[in-house]
């Protein structure tokens, strides 16, 4: 039968488009590939023709004016007094009055003087690029890092930047950086240049775009394909130098495929017509048979994705029995996936109380403790407001935020006296123990925080990580003062329990320090049921409370 069903499904919906579409594609690649693989390979090498010439004559050009520049006495005089009086305006003065004359000699856009440890010391910058008579004017060198070979970003302009060592016998003075206002003049096509991924100049007229930013991005230093505008573009790396400049081409597929476009709307017109009364009469045929039935499921199919429940499918029965197998072998796949999610539901219920269980029974001290702070912390985000989901998981979270106490020894755990400063290090390991522990079991992830983080303090002197403020995740915040609340309420082999009033003093006196005063505040505004344990089962879940027990 389902030989039968697949060779009518093929007779009558894959046959006549396959010949159809084969052919055409095979004639419309050929065409199209054949024209616009050499127009763009033509642009790329024109492209990269003309940079290769260009950083050829400047790297020419630029060793030239360097050994000539790097010789000057005067320059060297200037830097030396410079060097032996830096805070003196004069010197500084002087030394830019230097590279001025050198810029009017030379043609550059910019002149620095740096220190031997790459400090800069003084230099000059043209006022307006590709304008050799404009003026250089002095920079000031105070917030200017360190020039060196390669790219330099310089008053929201690029530089193109080379460098030379300037020696005095067989001391160093330092260096002389010259560079030149970065043009996209001699290039064929758009070009952009980036750093980090970001556009910082472009002879593209809509590089400003964000699209095209994230676009150009994804590429990383390779050749892409990329959309503009709704058009199709290849781009290619051209060139590139340190601190992350790239400089990229962008040819455009669209204006590649021009001189062939006309030929290529007529044949796509006449395919169209001939695929589209094909296609007509081939759906009459197959959406009573075969189209019907298969969009249903599929819409049911979205409806579970998007729910996230995956539902019997219940529809009218087909007139072919492929599809009502189909049919009743997913809902009985449905029913079995169901009934595995539930049990695994509640074997991780069982397991994470089996947890809290074993941590509690350790110290008879500390017996509920996981449990009676995980329905004050839930009870406390309740009263927050705070989302379904958020609130089960600080639930969660809060019954494991001890968990890492399995890894710490009996003789400290449940010692009587207090603990000397050695042993309160080694239980403030806790945390970090307990996301150890969890890190390894999967679907633990979003309870890491909760474990790890729950001894923060609000003014970051709290552990492992001494965070502050709001860089704690809420779910270990509210968990802080739960269990601070109910440490201080409970009796403890070292102290007997504080009073609810001694405790409230407390936490009121150490919000804004200890505790985030917000939640302090929404804590103490619970009601004193709550608070004693005996309506939070009203505010939480107690599916996973009655796992754990007391």
């Amino acid at each position: 039968m389902t030989t039968r069903f697949q060779t009518r499904a093929f007779l009558i919906c894959f046959i006549p488009f396959a010949v159809l579409l084969t052919g055409s594609f095979w004639i419309v690649q050929r065409v199209v590939e054949s024209s616009v693989r050499s127009s763009l390979s033509a642009s790329l090498r024109e492209n990269q023709a003309a940079i290769a010439d260009m950083q050829a004559r400047t790297d020419l050009q630029n060793s030239r004016f360097l050994r000539v520049a790097g010789e000057n006495a005067a320059l060297k005089a200037g830097i030396q007094l410079l060097l032996s009086n830096p805070g003196n305006p004069q010197a500084r003065s002087t030394v830019a009055d230097q590279l001025r004359e050198l810029g009017g000699q030379m043609g550059f856009d910019l002149f620095v003087v740096s220190a031997p440890g790459g400090a800069p010391l003084a230099g000059v910058m043209r006022q307006t690029s590709g304008n050799p008579q404009s003026q250089l004017v002095p920079l000031d060198t105070i917030h200017l890092d360190r020039v060196s070979e390669g790219m330099l970003m310089l008053g929201g302009r690029p530089f193109e930047v080379v460098s030379v060592a300037i020696d005095q016998a067989d001391e160093n003075l330092g260096s002389l950086a010259i560079g030149e206002y970065f043009s996209f003049s001699g290039l064929a096509s758009p070009s952009v240049l980036l750093r980090e991924g970001t556009i910082i100049a472009s002879n593209y007229p809509d590089a400003a775009s964000d699209r095209l930013s994230a676009s150009l991005a994804a590429c990383g230093s390779t050749e892409c394909d990329l959309r503009i505008g709704g058009n199709a573009w290849i781009s290619a790396p051209l060139q590139s130098w340190s601190g992350g400049y790239l400089l990229r081409s962008l040819v455009s597929v669209d204006a590649a495929m021009a001189p062939i476009q006309a030929r290529l709307n007529r044949l796509f017109v006449t395919l169209a017509l001939i695929c589209t009364v094909i296609a007509f009469l081939s759906s009459l045929l197959s959406a009573r048979s075969i189209v019907g039935p298969i969009s249903a499921m599929v819409g049911h199919l979205r409806k579970a994705a998007g729910t996230g429940v995956l539902t019997p499918f219940e529809s009218a029965p087909s007139s072919i029995l492929e599809i009502r197998d189909l049919t009743h072998i997913y809902s009985d796949a449905a029913a079995a996936v169901s009934a595995y999610g539930e049990k695994l539901q509640r074997a991780n219920l069982e397991f994470v109380g089996s947890l809290a269980s074993a941590l509690d029974a350790r110290d008879p001290y500390t017996s509920g403790h996981s449990n009676r702070v995980s329905q004050l912390a839930c009870a406390t985000a309740a009263a927050m407001n705070l989302p379904a989901a958020d609130i089960e998981r600080i639930r969660i979270g809060a019954l494991l935020h001890d968990i890492g106490k399995i890894g710490i020894a009996d003789r400290i755990l449940q010692k009587a006296d207090r603990l000397t400063d050695e042993e309160w290090s080694i239980i403030k390991q806790h945390p970090v123990i307990g996301r150890r522990i969890l890190e390894g079991v999967n679907g633990f992830a979003p309870y890491l925080a909760a474990v790890e983080l729950h001894h923060e303090n609000w003014n970051g002197t709290g552990y492992p990580h001494r965070q502050s403020g709001n860089l704690t995740p809420i779910d270990a915040r509210i968990i802080h003062v739960a269990d601070a609340y109910d440490a201080m309420t409970t009796d403890r082999s070292y102290r007997s329990a504080m009073s609810h009033d001694e405790a409230v003093s407390i936490l009121r006196g150490n919000a804004g320090s200890q505790f985030d005063p917000r939640i302090v505040a929404v804590f103490l505004n619970l009601s004193p049921d709550i608070i004693s344990g005996a309506g939070v089962q009203e505010c939480c879940s107690n599916e996973l409370a009655l796992a754990v027990g007391d």
